[in-house]
């Protein structure tokens, strides 16, 4: 039928595909960095001018890239403010990141909307350091003449989907983007601007929420431009994540997600309830140990890299001879020890041996991974299927552990740019409803990411009962951890 284009702008590059708009299949692809000046010094969070946005994607998109391709979909880091003058002009760099300073601002909004919990049930989530409103109230106390000229607020993806558009008076913005603010709530669908004035001061002018089939507009070329989203929304859409899926993504910290029919307000904060890009919703619970564990475990060793340390765990065996490392080495958010220090239980002469102790930290890892995901289905969320991503789901001895770990069924992607995948499958899919060839409530069927997958088996029952060890070690050094 045609070509359509996805362009994924991250913090460092930017990367297009173009696909095929019936099967997905990649024909082509650019890549381009973002021209970087250095960080912004000061201890304030990271400045970047979102002209270089531009500059990337010019260059991402040379030689004919875009050459035939009828709609474009956009794909952009999450958590990017763009604070825009009346007049469409930025008053300052794009806020991308969070730092010590922002920290001081989110406790500031949570105290003073009334705590956690009144954040939680407002927008489904509680403010951290990176997210939009935490930054516009570091602006208002920081820079209070640049947050007295913020009259429009926009994220990444929105700004360069405008841009496209050759900045019409109409800006648009997804329910994806949106849902991570901490100004809009995904059980809602709607903003909070009384949350966007406590944080900056005073009102601004939001970008119109459009749906996950909705054309943001045209080109003056006659380029389709469709919605857009955030990075996580993008990857989960160009995965084919659904219902009974979920992402485990190891990180130095790491994440667990879920496609879900509903938005799962939390009043501790443990869930950030985040929506999709195709109408559905994408509950996220994080921890603050995941890959960070397993280098620390190398470095006590002596071992040269996480290859080495997976071939030795590899010698031990599940349980790790009666091991148990809780792996809270940074304090951690799930479950909310802010300020405990790591575990290692078990300890008799026969299970002082480095390969037990290597063999620990995965397990460790991944049962603190799989607390996480258990709280998803405390909340009836279904997992039938887990997506591990990151460079160390590639590990050997991630592989062996986290089928029977996780009590399901572990899929490991091919690398391949996700985000950019799905920003694509947005582009035609708002092209073929635009079309009328296209179902707006159903996205394009996709072929799916190629994989391995990898089944619990018989080692199940062995894994529930490393499991088990690790949980009774948790209650035992940290009682009722975890809310009932």
């Amino acid at each position: 039928m045609g070509i359509v284009a996805g362009l994924d702008s991250s913090p460092d590059f930017t990367r297009i595909v173009v696909c095929d708009t019936d099967t997905g299949a990649v024909l082509r692809q650019g890549y381009a960095p973002h021209p970087v000046d250095g960080p912004a010094g000061g201890g304030r969070p990271s400045d970047v001018d979102p002209q270089a946005w531009l500059l990337s994607l010019g260059e991402a998109a040379g030689g004919g890239l875009l050459e035939g391709v009828q709609a474009i979909g956009v794909s952009a880091q999450q958590n990017a403010v763009v604070p825009l003058d009346a007049q469409g002009n930025t008053v300052r760099p794009a806020m991308v990141d969070g730092d010590k300073r922002a920290q001081v601002a989110a406790a500031d909004l949570v105290d003073a909307l009334g705590g956690r919990e009144a954040w939680a049930q407002a927008v489904g989530c509680v403010p951290q350091a990176a997210q939009p409103v935490t930054k516009l109230r570091w602006l208002a106390k920081s820079e209070p003449d640049a947050a007295q000229r913020t009259a429009v607020l926009l994220q990444a993806h929105d700004w360069l989907v405008w841009q496209l558009l050759g900045r019409p008076a109409r800006r648009t913005t997804d329910r994806g983007g949106a849902s991570g603010t901490g100004y809009w709530s995904a059980a809602t669908g709607g903003y909070r601007p009384d949350l966007v004035e406590l944080a900056l001061g005073h009102q601004a002018v939001l970008p119109e929420v459009i749906g996950p089939a909705e054309a943001a507009g045209t080109t003056p070329e006659g380029l389709l431009i469709s919605a857009g989203t955030g990075e996580t929304m993008a990857a989960a859409l160009g995965l084919g994540l659904g219902t009974g899926d979920a992402v485990v993504s190891l990180g130095a910290s790491g994440s667990v997600m879920a496609v879900h029919p509903e938005a799962l307000m939390d009043g501790t904060g443990t869930i950030t309830a985040l929506a999709d890009a195709t109408g559905m919703h994408l509950p996220v619970v994080t921890t603050l140990n995941a890959v960070r564990t397993l280098r620390g475990a190398a470095e006590l060793l002596g071992l040269p890299d996480l290859e080495t340390l997976s071939d030795l765990a590899m010698k031990s065996t599940p349980g790790s001879h009666g091991l148990v490392l809780l792996p809270y080495l940074e304090g951690e958010r799930t479950p909310n020890l802010p300020h405990t220090a790591g575990t290692l239980a078990g300890l008799r002469r026969e299970s002082m041996k480095p390969e037990h102790l290597a063999r620990a930290a995965f397990e460790g890892m991944l049962c603190g991974l799989a607390d996480a995901l258990d709280v998803l289905r405390g909340r009836g969320v279904e997992v039938r299927r887990v997506f591990l991503l990151g460079a160390a789901a590639e590990l050997p001895a991630v592989q062996a552990a986290a089928p029977a770990l996780f009590g399901a069924q572990v899929v490991v992607p091919q690398p391949a740019d996700y985000a950019a995948i799905g920003a694509a499958r947005q582009a035609a899919w708002a092209l073929g409803a635009t079309q009328g060839t296209l179902d707006p409530r159903t996205p394009p069927a996709w072929q799916g990411a190629a994989a391995q997958v990898l089944e619990p088996g018989e080692e199940l029952a062995v894994g529930q009962a490393v499991r088990q060890q690790f949980v009774s070690v948790r209650e035992q050094t940290h009682p009722g951890a975890f809310r009932s």
